[in-house]
């Protein structure tokens, strides 16, 4: 299937132009691409994810209304080009800020710059517990906390085995492997189309396991 083009470089900066919807599924950002603004989401969210050299994928965050991209403040901030990819997961509604504006932003409105702050502080501490989630959590602990995460209110998942992998940090036969032990123990129902959530106190015991 044809991967949709990144849009957001296309869109111009003028002040009539700085609201933006965009569909569930576009590319908004990859690697080596500069960056034409920052995205203040009023609804939706942007899952960003990192490519190893050896085509591995891991989730590095997601973006909702309030939160900001790391990738997106280093560019805007240092001129740098994209390392990572960011995909609209649902269809959004939100705001462009382009380069100049954001940096006139900055320095001029304190309540902007306080906002932009507090969302990359925020945005790091994230990051300091998925190194911790990598380095200190066994895999099981960490599929059920992705499963538990990923679960809509009826425990229902649409995700693939790649696609949890991806969220994991992990390979698929690492995720099929546990994902079959948890359906042996009666805590998942592995279906077409995904996976649902049978014994949400017993995924949720596991998920509190460090090791």
């Amino acid at each position: 299937m044809t991967r949709a083009a990144p849009v957001l470089i296309n869109i111009p900066m003028t002040e009539s132009r700085r609201q933006i919807a965009v569909a569930r599924g576009t590319t908004l950002f990859e690697p080596g691409q500069s960056c034409p603004g920052l995205i203040l989401l009023a609804k939706g969210n942007i899952k960003v994810t990192l490519t190893a050299a050896n085509g591995r994928e891991v989730v590095l965050y997601r973006v909702h209304p309030g939160d900001m991209c790391l990738q997106t403040f280093a560019c805007l901030v240092e001129g740098r080009v994209y390392s990572a990819e960011g995909v609209a997961e649902t269809d959004l509604d939100g705001e462009l800020v382009p380069p100049d504006r954001f940096r006139a932003r900055l320095q001029s409105d304190a309540a902007f710059r306080d906002m932009v702050f507090s969302a990359v502080a925020n945005r790091f501490g994230e990051y300091e517990r998925l190194i911790e989630d990598l380095a200190l959590t066994g895999f099981g602990a960490r599929l059920a906390r992705v499963l538990l995460r990923l679960a809509d209110a009826g425990g229902e998942i649409r995700a693939s085995h790649n696609a949890l992998a991806v969220e994991t940090a992990s390979g698929r036969a690492f995720v099929s492997r546990r994902m079959a032990e948890f359906a042996r123990a009666g805590l998942i129902d592995q279906h077409r189309g995904g996976v649902t959530i049978t014994d949400r106190a017993g995924l949720e015991r596991i998920a509190a396991e460090e090791r």
